[in-house]
Parts: C-alpha cells; sequence; structure tokens
C-alpha cells in the first residue's frame, strides 16, 4: 500500500512539475483590448443647456398623446395600448454592413421612477409629478423652458442626478423632449 502511495505521490510530482515546465503563455493569443480607450468611449458628454425650440407647441392633443404613451412604455416592442400618431414602435437602423435593421424604439418608462396621474405601479425614486401644472406651472414657480431642460439633460443643475440624460446623448430628439413637456405640463384633471 505504502509503494502505491509512493508511485503515486512521484506521478503527481512529475506531471505537475512537467505543466509548469511546458505551461505556454497564451495572453498574446486573445485581444486584450486598452480598458482606458473604453472607459472614455462610455463616458457622456458634458451636461449641456438647451433652449426649448419654438416649434413646441405644448397644447398640441397629439405631441400630449405622444408624450403619455413614452412616458409610461419602456419599448416599442412591448409597448402597451394604442401607438399615438407620430410614434413608431420601431425605429430603422443601418448596420456598418449597410443592412437595415428594424430595433424597438425605446421609450421613457419614466414611471418607474416618477409619479403622475394614471401611472400603475409608478416609483417613488423620482419627484412625484401628480398635479405638475397646479404646483408649479400655474404658481408660477416653474416654466415650459425649465420642464423641458430636465428632460433634454437634468445635469444641467444637478451634477449627480440619477435621471436619464436624454437629449444630450441621442437617446430622444427635440420633438419627443417636446413631447414629454407637454404631457408633464398638462392639466390631467380634464381626462
Amino acid at each position: 500500500m505504502q509503494t502505491k502511495i509512493k508511485y503515486l505521490a512521484l506521478a503527481t510530482l512529475f506531471f505537475s512539475t512537467s505543466s509548469v515546465i511546458d505551461a505556454t503563455d497564451l495572453t498574446k493569443a486573445y485581444d486584450m483590448p486598452e480598458a482606458t480607450k473604453m472607459i472614455e468611449k462610455d463616458l457622456f458628454p458634458e451636461a449641456t443647456k438647451y433652449t426649448m425650440p419654438k416649434s413646441c407647441d405644448l397644447n398640441d392633443p397629439k405631441a400630449i398623446a405622444r408624450g403619455e404613451f413614452m412616458f409610461h412604455n419602456l419599448n416599442g416592442k412591448k409597448a402597451k395600448g394604442k401607438l399615438p400618431e407620430g410614434l413608431a414602435k420601431f425605429v430603422e437602423k443601418t448596420g456598418k454592413d449597410g443592412k437595415v435593421m428594424k430595433k424597438p424604439k425605446q421609450y421613457g418608462n419614466c414611471v418607474a421612477c416618477h409619479d403622475i396621474e394614471g401611472s400603475k405601479g409608478a416609483g417613488n425614486i423620482g419627484p412625484s409629478l401628480v398635479n405638475y401644472k397646479g404646483m408649479f406651472i400655474d404658481t408660477k414657480v416653474r416654466d415650459a423652458q425649465f420642464v423641458y431642460q430636465k428632460i433634454a439633460d437634468p445635469r444641467v443643475d444637478n451634477a449627480n442626478t440619477h435621471m436619464t440624460v436624454n437629449l444630450t446623448t441621442g437617446l430622444f430628439n427635440e420633438q419627443e423632449i417636446c413631447d414629454y413637456t407637454a404631457y408633464v405640463m398638462s392639466d390631467k384633471t380634464k381626462k
């Protein structure tokens, strides 16, 4: 029995040392990207101050409907409810190979963080937007430009915000920010 253990120990020693001696450096066999460049690519651009376009019609029922739809939905593929005029469930993007692909349109899913009239399962991370018009707009504490800026790039007055940076990153375009602004500022008591 002891002889078998000695042979087993010698065999283990032989195989483990031969593995070390014959070990191959595989670090050159695969790409090791420069992490700094990857991180720089993922960084947000600087906070940007925007002026609400004159073309924003905050009283347009179609703009308010689009804003409401986007506010309550995450993406076009799983969007609930009838799609308002002027919105699409999918956007077309051209890949590097030149092929056109359909991708689900990303909406705001604002209710994940904010409560607002008619929301289901609204979040409580961001401030409540219930009666926003009555509390802030009608009292002139805030105006359309303030709301537009907060949605476009909230970092202008709060560098540590957790809210999405929508216009600066290109997540939404100017018209979509106008639609969100129209919805947040709308009178929801008439529904």
